[in-house]
Order: C-alpha cells, then structure tokens, then sequence
C-alpha cells in the first residue's frame, strides 16, 4: 500500500493547513474520519482549534474516541498538535470539567493572568528541548521558536514525558510531549517555519521506518 497520514477529521482543526504544508513536502495526507482510513494510515496526526468539552463531544459521536486509544496502545504514531495535544491528557477544566482519552496522564489548565499578564498567548515564544536526541527535533536547534494560540496549557503527570518546556510570562509550562510512539506539541508546527516544517519530516521519516 502506498505511504500516507491520516488527519483526524472531527470538525475541529486546523486540517486544511496541515494538509498544504504535507502536500508542499510531497507527501500524501487523508483529511479523514473513517476508521479503516486511518487504521491503515502509517501515521495519524491529531489536529485541534476550538474549545476541549466541544471536541470531546465531537471524538464520540464519530466513534473516534476508543479508535484513538486503540490505535495508541497498538503503537501506531500519532502526533497530536494543539488542542489535539490537549485531547490526549486525562482531563481539562475549559469551560467546566471534562474527561479526556487519558492515554497521556496529566490536566489541562489555564494560565493564571497574574503571572502571565494577557491570555491568551499568542504569537512566537521558544521551546527548550529537554531529550535532545530525540527523534521529533532532530536538526533543529534548541531554544527555536514556534508559534502558540492558546489559554490553557497541560501538566503530564510523570515528568519524564515532557519532551519541551516553554516560558510565557512567570509561568513555565510544558510545550512538548513524548510518549512512546505519541509526540505532542502546544504549538503550531505548521505556522512555524522551517523548524516546524522540519518536525513534519521528522514524524513522517518515524513513520516510514
């Protein structure tokens, strides 16, 4: 079969940018929801703009939310961005509480304006690699800078899933996530450059191995 990545469709992300920017790279993508698709895609990416509760809701009722853990648990690579990155930790109290896939543990909260000064953070800031040899941020310099949009931030549990930290106001907060075969990130690799260009290619070349 023919190499591809599968988007997660679940009506809520930034699906046709990350379809562009793989498509420039020569790369063939599938904006999908149906489940063989992305069974048999060699990598899923799990996009995300909107509010958590919304897009839990919207995971369930398309019947991706066991497909998600199942494909996680069966070690297909998944790259979660933004609120996908969200998505996959335990729970968030965006807009009330609410269950997450539990497959990364940890919460999402929001910044604390007294600390960080404007919410939400928008704009570039820079990420500091914590595993430098990992896979995801081979060829990029440490301390690169990335663009963020976003009020709410996760804290993973274990510690020693955190991949990359980033500093907005007073707070440091975790900006990357590396969970065996699942990479997280709170920024837009997309919107970034040619660094988050260059973390694409690092999560295909995963992919393809």
């Amino acid at each position: 079969m023919p190499f591809n990545i599968a988007i997660i469709d679940y009506e809520m992300g930034n699906l046709k940018s990350i379809y562009k920017l793989l498509r420039h790279l020569n790369i063939d993508s599938t904006i999908t929801s149906d489940h063989n698709t992305i069974r048999n895609a060699d990598g899923v990416i799990l996009p995300g703009v909107g509010a958590f509760g919304d897009a839990m809701k919207q995971l369930r009722e398309k019947n991706l939310f066991t497909l998600i853990k199942d494909l996680t648990s069966e070690g297909k690579p998944l790259f979660g961005i933004c609120l996908g990155h969200h998505l996959l930790f335990s729970q968030s109290v965006e807009m009330g509480n609410h269950e997450g896939l539990d497959i990364i543990q940890g919460n999402v909260i929001s910044f604390d304006k007294n600390l960080v000064g404007k919410i939400p953070q928008i704009g570039w800031n820079n990420v500091f690699f914590l595993k430098e040899d990992h896979f995801i941020v081979q060829g990029i310099p440490n301390n690169s800078y990335y663009y963020f949009v976003h009020s709410f931030y996760a804290i993973p549990t274990v510690s020693s899933t955190i991949l990359g930290t980033t500093k907005y106001g007073e707070t440091d907060f975790c900006s990357m996530v590396s969970k065996d075969n699942i990479i997280t990130t709170q920024f837009h690799p997309e919107k970034s450059g040619k660094n988050g260009i260059k973390m694409y290619q690092n999560f295909v070349h995963y992919c393809r191995k």
